[in-house]
């Protein structure tokens, strides 16, 4: 064998490596990027009542109070205007990207009605279609009545009308 033949085989032998690790290196590359992107993939969150499956089918019109709350669980408020009223109430919201704001895609009230008796008046599972999403932590409340500043009232006393 020739000195030239060995090296040219050398060489294949080093190009062949060369080309190996560079596709090693760019696998590695694009494992890293999938990952991190992977990392910022949307979330899902559950917020308040979880509806057990089948358990509105559960509770028949009629069905005691006692029974609601073996079936359906402590309620996350409870009326009692007319009659007693129990409503369970639930949120699911999403983001698409891990640093995004939450949207609200699912809100429900299930509310359980009663009559005096204590007995299933009425089931009702109200959706986000059926309300608005509401802030309760500002405690206003929008009138239909004309708004008036402080110095209304001075000028109405001032006028000679």
């Amino acid at each position: 064998m020739t000195i030239s033949n060995q090296t040219s085989r050398r060489a294949d032998k080093r190009r062949g490596l060369y080309a190996r690790w560079r596709g090693l290196r760019m696998l590695a590359a694009v494992a890293l990027v999938g990952g991190a992107l992977a990392g910022c993939t949307g979330e899902q969150f559950q917020k308040g009542y979880i509806l057990p499956p089948g358990a509105l089918e559960q509770i028949p019109i009629g069905a005691s109070q006692d029974q609601v709350l073996i079936v359906m669980g402590t309620p996350s408020t409870v009326a009692t205007l007319d009659g007693e009223v129990f409503y369970y109430i639930s949120q699911r919201s999403e983001r698409m990207v891990a640093f995004m704001n939450q949207k609200v895609v699912d809100q429900r009230v299930i509310a359980v009605y009663f009559d005096k008796n204590r007995r299933v008046r009425r089931l009702a599972n109200y959706g986000l279609q059926d309300g608005k999403i509401f802030d309760s932590i500002s405690r206003t409340t929008p009138t239909s009545g004309q708004e008036m500043s402080y110095l209304a009232p001075l000028f109405k006393l001032l006028s000679f009308n």
